[in-house]
């Protein structure tokens, strides 16, 4: 048989090597096209086949897109309240939404859980709301995700205490004052959002003992596509960014300067990190700006200093690096020095030096419209598959009074919206 199918071979005119050669080339094109799909598909890093794109392209220069859905009703699906929203979008193309589920009332402690909402079409249409963690009471908060674009696992980080304790005490509750009180939990699904493991505690490793009161985030975190350790995850957390090289395996933290909470974080083009927080109270009195510090894990951080364009409540705001040919950064926030009903997204293709264009996110009724509807606070972006920016804002229901609803709307809108006719510079 071996005699037979050599003399096969021989009859075409191609010699052994050839036909060898050609198999290994068929090989190595379908290795590149499973490549060029894998970078498409994840949600952080730059869009790097043609055909993706020259997609991207073409939604650039296609119509303004700006629709808004109410995806979490406060007073609907066993919970008083929503609040505190993540949004990530994963490997497969899956939008996950994540809030606290606030039980009984729109407090800040007691019995709250974490709950998500997953959609497959780009937040046209979400499944029904699942629970992640709070089975059994206690305060599950501050949802801080990131996807690993490498593994396509999710990694969920949240902040923990149990029912009797806040952060000032008060009402039925103790101030937590007292390391380890409030704890540093984690979660993970291998399966686009449709299952978690329980929640692992971290707190030894990852609260440090001068730290009695945290915060994870809240919001994302990041994957970074360059610097030292190009795939490294990270997760902003209170005075420190925690973070991980070996995709999950171990994490561990480093400390940033004081003097904000809330943080927010995206990676500039050369490789290094900036920090975008919300001001703590003392320095937002100087300034009532958003505060930034940059930096890299292997060399620290500068200190926070102030950002003259962009104006906040202390509150807290999300940030995004809009993936593609070329340099953009979008920020959210509540851009007022006195309320937290005027989100405003802005454009950066400066790595955030300067802000080229900004729009009001409810831009369809004017701001005095906007605050008597409730409709701002919390947010959370991520890029969606068809090149668009899905963003999750926080909604108060009114009339307002000392335990209100409070919902998630999901908005979605596209840089033609943004730039509202100006073209890229």
């Amino acid at each position: 048989m071996k005699k037979n199918l050599n003399s096969v071979v021989m009859q075409f005119p191609f010699s052994r090597c050839a036909v060898m050669a050609t198999t290994v080339l068929f090989l190595l094109l379908i290795l590149f096209s499973s490549c060029q799909q894998r970078e498409t598909d994840d949600p952080e890093r730059p869009n790097t086949s043609k055909s993706a794109q020259h997609q991207e392209n073409v939604a650039l220069l296609s119509s303004a897109v700006h629709t808004s859905i109410k995806l979490f009703d406060g007073g609907t699906g066993g919970f008083h309240a929503y609040r505190i929203p993540s949004l990530v979008r994963t490997t497969n193309g899956t939008l996950i939404a994540f809030c606290e589920g606030r039980a009984n009332s729109d407090n800040d402690y007691g019995n709250i859980n974490v709950v998500c909402k997953r959609s497959s079409d780009n937040g046209v249409t979400w499944l029904p709301l699942q629970t992640i963690a709070g089975t059994t009471l206690g305060t599950w908060g501050n949802p801080t995700s990131v996807v690993d674009g490498d593994t396509g696992r999710i990694w969920l980080f949240m902040s923990w205490n149990d029912a009797d304790h806040s952060e000032f005490g008060g009402g039925d509750t103790d101030p937590v004052d007292t390391w380890g009180q409030r704890r540093v939990k984690v979660t993970w699904s291998d399966n686009n959002g449709a299952s978690w493991a329980s929640p692992v505690d971290k707190t030894s490793t990852l609260l440090p003992a001068t730290m009695t009161w945290d915060t994870m985030g809240p919001g994302v975190g990041i994957q970074t596509t360059g610097g030292p350790h190009p795939g490294r995850l990270i997760i902003p957390a209170r005075r420190r960014n925690i973070y991980s090289d070996d995709h999950g395996a171990t994490w561990q933290y480093l400390i940033i300067p004081k003097g904000t909470d809330e943080g927010t974080i995206v990676e500039r083009a050369n490789g290094t990190l900036m920090r975008n927080d919300r001001p703590g109270k003392t320095i937002w009195d100087i300034a009532k700006r958003r505060y930034i510090s940059t930096g890299t894990i292997e060399n620290g951080f500068s200190e926070f200093t102030a950002v003259s364009a962009l104006p906040d409540p202390r509150c807290e705001g999300s940030i995004l690096r809009y993936a593609g040919d070329r340099s953009r950064i979008i920020f959210l926030n509540s851009a007022s020095e006195t309320t937290r009903y005027n989100m405003t997204a802005r454009v950066s293709y400066n790595e955030g030096q300067t802000w080229y264009a900004s729009r009001r996110l409810h831009n369809t009724i004017t701001p005095e419209e906007a605050a008597a509807q409730g409709k701002g606070g919390y947010s959370s972006m991520t890029k969606t598959a068809d090149f668009a920016i899905g963003a999750l804002v926080e909604q108060r229901e009114l009339p307002a009074n000392d335990n209100n609803h409070w919902s998630i709307e999901f908005q979605k809108f596209n840089l033609t919206w943004l730039l509202d006719g100006q073209p890229e510079p």
